[in-house]
């Protein structure tokens, strides 16, 4: 994208993103939760209480946040895919106006790998090590990177260049465990405490701008992903119903002389936040965006916010069951499901009677209100191409790990409503995964299977347990049904190729790795694990090109280093015996360069030692 030109005086932006956040667990809304960094934001800006999330999922969610369209145009429906080069985000757009741009994320769902990035110039992921799955960076360690980097920047005279600077909190998410003198009373008070550990780091976040002289022109946007269900609808967390609990967040615009406080009760939604930020700005808008700039009701004048669409791909993806949509409109919504569910928001919030079958002319309406909105078509997304990432996401509750169904859903599918109690056994078969206690996760999943024998999760997840137990020609069998049901379910692939391997059917184990690289090129352990099956069975040059693409995807891994040296070295014996004395000397050099300790190996073999030179000398 080409730039347009500095643009001079421009104010900067400052765009925080709490993840998990209930427009309740804030002061400023609830009165019940005091967070007052938060609150003078608010109050001093322009506030929407019930704002709107296309899905309760982060990254789904985010994408929708920079790009201003709805998660079937952009693509991206659950965590773990991927963003591709299109649609154009705000960050871009921004970049290529002259914009410093820089973000700092603090949950794995939005690491670098699922295209977040695009468009930033310095994309700080960096997370805690850690041998469990639900590593965050804290909210005051990310605050600190992102004064850091304002810091460096002003030192290096780069203050004179607008910046962006785009900040994410991840600390409400599950599993709530706030710092010690955050946690207050009741059933929610770790959740709350964690929003007001956020709050905290927001106000050094504030401070070190200030100290900093960055906070003159700036335009602050503060909003959340989505909410959290904290039981209500049966739901624990997020992420499978799209109630109210999950799809309402807070949304504040502050920039002292130029948004007046104010507030508003209209339902504002994340796809209208990038196309506001590019008019406040005096930037150029994104294009075909499902957004609209909020810039009329924040200047006081009348304005009608369109329609709210509303989705969960999660029961499909995950589970194999419905997927959800809803619209929200006018005070109305309407959820589609196999059992539908018409709301009237005004008298009934918490979504507890359903008026579908007494107010048949609304639900008639708001349906094809949104086969509309629908009608805008969609985007495929591709999924994770990481093992590390399919089996990080499942660990911290996202279902389907970007790997579900990639057919359209059939009728006749199960309501989520109805499948509470297999979720919460699969959600239990997980949790005792992520313990190590195999044994006693596929007694939850075989439950699952018990009644429902074509259960994606189930059955992939029954398959890993299998594996762990060495039982290779159960999981063998389920995992193969599982490709059978969706032959492009890549981690099904690859726990049945691991199976195999372990089971010693090289030959077919080698034939479902070849699938998995297919469907995931970027993904360095499979191109790893199928070299070392393919050396196995001595076929050395096709292992050797396997190892050479699992290097060039991840340079700094030893273990895929020596395995592709380990090739060459035979390869080396194989050139020798051809009579390819120089071929030979060739691959024995690539072969040091991956393993030193290979040299002294080749010095012990009487016919490789000719070509070895000494120690103190050049050559080979």
């Amino acid at each position: 994208m080409a730039a347009e030109g500095g643009p001079a005086g421009a104010p900067d932006l400052l765009l925080i993103s709490i993840d998990t956040l209930r427009p309740d667990a804030l002061g400023w809304v609830s009165g019940a939760n005091a967070t007052p960094s938060l609150d003078a934001l608010a109050r001093e800006g322009f506030r929407f209480p019930a704002a709107v999330s296309p899905v309760p999922l982060t990254l789904p969610a985010h994408v929708s946040l920079m790009t201003g369209l709805v998660p079937r145009r952009h693509g991206v429906r659950d965590n773990g895919q991927v963003l591709g080069a299109t649609p154009p985000t705000l960050a871009e757009l921004l970049a290529a106006r002259g914009y410093a741009t820089a973000a700092f994320v603090s949950g794995y769902t939005l690491r670098s790998p699922f295209g977040l990035d695009r468009g930033f110039q310095h994309y700080d992921d960096h997370l805690p090590a850690s041998v469990d799955a639900w590593t965050e960076r804290p909210a005051l360690a990310t605050t600190a990177a992102a004064l850091a980097w304002l810091g460096a920047r002003k030192q290096q005279g780069g203050e004179r260049v607008p910046f962006f600077l785009f900040v994410h909190y991840y600390d409400a998410h599950d599993p709530y465990t706030p710092p010690a003198g955050f946690t207050g009373s009741g059933p929610r008070g770790a959740y709350d405490g964690e929003v007001r550990f956020v709050d905290h780091a927001v106000a050094r976040l504030r401070e070190g701008i200030a100290r900093l002289g960055a906070d003159r022109k700036l335009l602050t946007v503060v909003t959340g992903d989505h909410g959290e269900s904290l039981g209500e609808h049966g739901e624990a967390t997020h992420g499978f119903f799209i109630y109210e609990a999950t799809t309402r967040v807070p949304l504040v615009f502050h920039s002292p002389g130029r948004v007046r406080p104010g507030a508003s009760s209209a339902g504002a939604r994340l796809v209208d936040v990038a196309p506001t930020i590019l008019e406040l700005l005096g930037a150029r808008g994104l294009p075909g965006v499902d957004g609209v700039s909020l810039l009329p009701l924040l200047r006081g004048a009348a304005q009608r916010v369109p329609p709210a669409l509303v989705e969960s791909q999660q029961p499909w993806l995950g589970y194999g069951w419905a997927p959800l949509s809803a619209v929200r409109d006018d005070g109305w919504k309407l959820i589609v499901a196999p059992r539908p569910e018409l709301f009237d928001l005004r008298k009934d919030p918490g979504e507890r009677d359903n008026l579908y079958q007494r107010r048949p002319e609304v639900a008639r309406r708001l349906r094809d209100r949104l086969q509309q909105l629908e009608a805008a078509g969609t985007s495929p997304a591709p999924a994770a191409e990481d093992a590390e990432a399919s089996a990080a996401l499942r660990a911290l509750g996202y279902a389907s790990g970007a790997a579900g169904a990639r057919s359209a859903p059939p009728a006749g599918l199960p309501d989520p409503k109805d499948r509470l109690a297999e979720k919460d056994r699969l959600t239990e078969g997980e949790a005792l995964l992520l313990r190590r206690d195999f044994a006693g996760a596929l007694l939850r999943f075989d439950a699952v299977l018990a009644r429902e024998e074509n259960n994606r999760l189930a059955l992939l997840r029954s398959g890993a347990a299998l594996v762990e137990l060495r039982r290779f020609r159960e999981a063998i069998g389920r995992l193969g049904r599982l490709v059978r049901l969706d032959p492009e379910h890549a981690e099904a692939r690859y726990t049945l190729a691991d199976a195999l391997t372990q089971a010693g059917e090289l030959a077919s184990a080698a034939q479902q790795w070849r699938e998995v690289v297919r469907l995931q090129p970027r993904r360095a352990a499979a191109w790893s694990n199928l070299g070392s099956v393919l050396a196995r069975q001595r076929a050395w040059r096709e292992a050797a090109a396997a190892l050479e693409r699992a290097v060039a995807l991840e340079p700094a891994d030893d273990t895929f280093r020596e395995n592709l040296a380990a090739c060459r070295f035979e390869l080396a014996r194989a050139a020798l015996a051809a009579g390819q004395v120089e071929e030979a000397r060739q691959l024995l050099r690539d072969a040091f360069a991956l393993d030193p300790t290979l040299r002294a190996t080749a010095r012990r073999d009487p016919r490789l030692a000719p070509l070895v030179a000494p120690a103190a000398g050049g050559g080979t």
